[in-house]
């Protein structure tokens, strides 16, 4: 069930997760939650740091959405220039065996990535973001690929996501509604936690002839 928390008590419980991850240093970010919306803000020395932050606030139970206001302040040791950094980038995108390199445009301006392109897969989308998360000198990305998948009947697309949700065991496939247009799916319905949640959207973007996805969910 999904537990209603006062303001406080959300804002204790995430500076609490944050502090239990060793990537983030706790003490240099500050949390505030209104009516179930945690805001981070202040500064953090990696990109991933940023995004380790991120994950920690979703997974706290109360917490309907994440506004993330944090910048990354690289140390000196980790500044790279805008060319080194987007040879470091092209060459990680190389390296991943789930990126389809020729499908997609890079280029780096201050430290942050602009990734652009098309691909088949939403896997594929994801994967060169998760290439680059970790790179030295990435201060940002702006992922702008489109998925654009072979095109798959409603029906189809539907059944698919429903048994995918069946299966899982973090989903309830009886508690969520899909509906299909135009390759866009649209999830409705409730979830008890932001892991059902999360399991949802990835179960509607693994499905083949999906584009976009749009998560209309909500807390029961």
């Amino acid at each position: 069930m999904w537990q209603s928390k006062s303001d406080k008590d959300l804002e204790r419980d995430v500076r609490d997760e944050l502090a239990f991850d060793p990537r983030v240093d706790v003490k240099a970010i500050a949390v505030s939650a209104k009516a179930g919306v945690v805001t981070l803000s202040g500064s953090v020395p990696t990109y991933a740091a940023k995004v380790g932050a991120y994950h920690d606030a979703e997974r706290v139970s109360g917490v309907r959405a994440v506004v993330e206001h944090m910048d990354v302040s690289l140390p000196d040791t980790h500044a790279r220039s805008d060319a080194d950094l987007a040879k470091a980038v092209a060459d990680s995108l190389s390296w991943d065996v789930e990126v389809p390199q020729s499908k997609i445009k890079t280029s780096v301006r201050d430290g942050w990535v602009t990734l652009e392109g098309t691909v088949d897969w939403a896997y594929q989308r994801f994967a060169a973001e998760g290439a680059l998360r970790y790179l030295t000198g990435v201060k940002g990305l702006r992922d702008l690929i489109a998925v654009s998948p072979s095109p798959a009947s409603s029906i189809e697309v539907k059944q698919h996501i429903k048994a995918a949700l069946t299966r899982s065991a973090e989903a309830d496939a009886q508690g969520i509604t899909v509906d299909i247009a135009d390759g866009g799916v649209t999830l409705r319905g409730t979830v008890h936690s932001w892991a059902e949640r999360e399991e949802a959207v990835r179960a509607a973007w693994a499905t083949s002839g999906v584009r976009k996805v749009q998560d209309e969910l909500t807390y029961a």
